[in-house]
């Protein structure tokens, strides 16, 4: 059991996230195909949900409480939306590129930061996270396919 806590643990992290739970979770604890990418996306999203809700509500609440940070937050939404959103003919290619953002397992990309891009855009709650947990499932099926094809090449190579 401690195994598991360790790569759900790993796979909630900003940083790692299922690009180091997976990996971890093969290589090292020896699990099951099925087993690490569960835990995997079973921890990378279990915190991005109150993450965004949080982000949402709390910067909502500041916005209302603080004329500064209103002032700033509201340059920032104008100026992201305005680059970003012209670049992305139609609205509903939007949520193409936020699933993109999250399923492309680059360093900086992931559920962490496009829960940020999806508040930063607008996106409604319910979709952001629908958008999210598809692109972390795409995610993993592709970091899950490298490290087999990775530990398959490495184990062919003679020493």
């Amino acid at each position: 059991m401690r195994e598991e806590i360790i790569t759900i643990i790993v796979a909630s992290l900003p940083i790692s996230e299922l690009r180091g739970a997976i990996p971890l979770a093969l290589g090292v604890f020896k699990f099951s195909i099925m087993k690490a990418f569960l835990l995997s996306i079973m921890g990378n999203i279990i915190l991005i949900m109150p993450f965004l809700f949080f982000l949402q509500k709390f910067s909502g609440y500041l916005m209302n409480k603080w004329s500064l940070y209103n002032k700033v937050m509201g340059w920032v939404f104008e100026r992201t939306r305005q680059k970003h959103l012209s670049r992305i003919q139609e609205h509903k290619w939007v949520y193409v590129a936020l699933f993109s953002f999250v399923a492309i397992p680059l360093p900086i990309t992931g559920a962490w930061s496009g829960s940020v891009v999806a508040y930063l855009l607008g996106i409604p709650y319910w979709r952001s996270i629908g958008t999210i947990f598809l692109g972390i499932i795409a995610a993993g099926i592709i970091v899950t396919i490298l490290f087999q094809v990775g530990f398959l090449a490495v184990q062919k190579i003679p020493l």
